[in-house]
């Protein structure tokens, strides 16, 4: 699910450090739960259990190497001809660019790999496409079968401004619709609030009642369509007016398909958009992904976001880690709820970033299957292979957008799109050329469209299913991600799971260092930005800029003065109670603030009452 606009300059991003840093444990160092799940999938690969489609493979296989030892042993002396002869005499003349190549995450590179570098490689932790442990990819057939779902934000003004800009793209081959709100909405809210002012509309559609949903969605088959919600703090009233008009329309919730964002962790982690504190919010979210589970079948109650935790200038490594622990942390509220983990797991989804370092990017979604796969297989007990498979969005990084020379950007976007399709997502956004300034113009977001249509249906990329496993670099670095996205994760369990960690602020303060590195090396000149600090240009050509106009505002206020003027303000106050009653006990809150939706009650009026019940959240220093 995609993020709003990127920030202005490229200063914002990520560092090349690796994850280093030492955390005392509050309690004598024992097994984690990691450490567990480690070694009950080393028993398992040991055994040959190879998890196709059944949990329990009928005949037990001894675990294969990819490559043998005699194999192994040529390739190592061949390698070190290689260095002493070629790669000295070389370098002897010509020294390297640099005295060590790492990624962005601080992977180290080595000079040249070779199957040597792969000895302990173990066939089945690749597998094949579809199979346990997916790193290879969800489906078997992949973009074979069906391409990538292509979607672009859009999001501004007023409703009808969206729902216009809604129904261009799809007349341009947009296949799932996103929505942005504004920021009064996301931060609970209504047009007509004090905080709202300057706001309304500038990033995003703003909508504070169910009237506003109505004219978004006007026009548009809600059973035709999958719709992507970008909203958080008040996903909950977002959810509840988009099946209120479902119902509008004679459409079921059952039959509505579609994402919505919720995810409450990556918020307080990154994005630092919330109502009340995180417990609360937490229950919040777990109230809607038991909803869903058990009303919306086609819904994906809660998209886990890596996507604003590497805006906010986390490296891939900590993107991984933080958003796999995110992860980790909903499923355990679920399950300490009671529910069945495989009733719900199939219905959470992922949402990554999609950066610069084109093969460490595509490594991050391979690793990220394969982490994912054996935490739901052999921590939580999952058994339906759905349960283990992890389905994703991406976007191509916001962040790494300047506002110097523009159109630079479309070249970035493209590449960035392309590590996200190679790397194996399900869905895409692709940033447009203009957002570093402003929300992006029907031009600029056509051409974005255009790059997903470009890859698809002309680079041949479509044809062949994950063509770079095998590669002895990105297994390389395949592992390594993995290896080091799982010492974040051990670390965060001995601190008492991720909702412990984010009270102590222990994923902000590491994403701070990282993005305090990254800044310090551009501004050193050691990593070279085209257009920012290298390849400067006099004057850069203008562009054309989407600019919303403030009388925005005033219609969004007039419309919903004429819905609080004309709703029956009695049914409005009673339904607000029963929020609030479900609040302050342990019933389900969807049902209530879907009750409060439907007789008008706005946006800000349910967002008040959380506010009443938990108080408003205030974030201390974290430094």
């Amino acid at each position: 699910m995609p993020a709003r606009t990127a920030p202005k300059t490229a200063a914002r991003s990520v560092s090349s450090r690796s994850p280093k840093k030492a955390v005392a444990s509050p309690k004598a160092r024992k097994p984690s739960k990691l450490a567990k799940v480690a070694k009950a999938a080393q028993k398992v690969a040991k055994a040959g259990k190879a998890a196709v489609k059944k949990v329990a493979p009928k005949k037990k296989v001894a675990a294969a190497k990819t490559y043998g030892a005699a194999a192994v042993k040529t390739a190592v002396k061949q390698a070190g001809e290689w260095a002493r002869d070629e790669l000295a005499q070389v370098t002897a003349k010509m020294p390297l660019r640099r005295k060590q190549f790492v990624t962005d995450s601080g992977v180290p590179i080595p000079d040249v790999m070779t199957l040597a570098d792969r000895r302990d490689e173990q066939a089945e932790r690749i597998g094949l496409p579809g199979q346990f442990p997916f790193t290879r990819g969800v489906q078997p057939t992949m973009y074979r079968g069906r391409l990538w779902t292509m979607r672009q934000f859009a999001g501004f003004g007023t409703p009808e401004d969206t729902n216009k800009r809604f129904k261009y793209l799809i007349s341009h081959g947009m296949t799932g619709l996103s929505t942005a709100f504004d920021m009064p909405a996301l931060m609970g809210y209504d047009a007509d609030h004090a905080m709202s002012r300057g706001e309304v509309g500038k990033e995003g559609v703003a909508v504070s009642s169910l009237r506003d949903f109505e004219v978004l969605f006007d026009g548009i088959q809600l059973d035709k369509v999958t719709t992507s919600m970008t909203i958080n703090a008040s996903a909950i009233v977002a959810l509840c007016m988009y099946i209120a008009v479902g119902e509008k329309q004679g459409i079921p919730m059952a039959k509505l398909a579609g994402t919505i964002q919720n995810d409450m962790l990556k918020e307080y982690i990154a994005q630092k958009e919330w109502i009340v504190a995180p417990r609360p919010a937490v229950r919040i979210v777990t109230d809607m992904i038991e909803f869903c589970t058990k009303h919306m079948p086609k819904w994906y109650p809660v998209s886990i976001s890596g996507y604003h935790i590497r805006e906010a200038g986390a490296t891939a490594v900590q993107e991984l880690a933080f958003t796999l622990a995110d992860g980790i942390g909903y499923v355990e509220e679920c399950v300490k709820r009671g529910l069945d983990v495989d009733a719900f797991a199939p219905q959470l989804s992922f949402f990554w970033d999609v950066h610069n370092d084109f093969f460490e990017e595509i490594a991050k979604f391979r690793a990220a299957r394969r982490i994912w796969a054996n935490v739901m297989r052999y921590r939580f007990g999952a058994k339906n292979p759905r349960s283990w498979q992890l389905k994703t969005h991406a976007q191509t990084a916001g962040v790494s957008l300047t506002a110097q020379q523009p159109y630079n950007n479309v070249v970035r976007t493209a590449l960035q799109a392309l590590a996200a399709v190679l790397g194996g997502t399900q869905s895409l956004h692709t940033n447009s050329l203009d957002e570093t300034y402003a929300l992006p113009t029907e031009e600029s977001v056509t051409i974005a469209l255009r790059t997903q249509q470009l890859i698809a249906h002309e680079s041949g990329v479509d044809r062949v299913v994950d063509p770079l496993a095998g590669s002895y670099y990105v297994e390389y670095l395949t592992d390594e991600m993995e290896k080091r996205a799982l010492e974040y994760i051990r670390r965060i369990d001995e601190m008492g799971g991720i909702i412990r960690a984010v009270e102590e602020q222990y994923p902000q303060k590491e994403i701070g260092e990282s993005a305090y590195r990254f800044q310090r090396e551009v501004e050193q000149g050691d990593r070279l930005i085209v257009g920012v600090n290298a390849f400067k240009a006099d004057k850069d050509a203008p562009i054309e800029i989407l600019h919303i106009d403030e009388k925005v505002a005033e219609e969004q206020k007039a419309r919903l003065a004429q819905v609080k003027a004309e709703r029956n303000n009695e049914a409005v106050q009673a339904a607000l109670a029963k929020v609030e009653a479900a609040a302050r006990g342990t019933e389900n809150m969807v049902p209530s603030v879907l009750e409060a939706v439907k007789a008008y009650a706005t946006l800000g009026e349910i967002c008040d009452v959380f506010r009443t019940v938990w108080g408003a959240y205030r974030e201390g220093g974290a430094f």
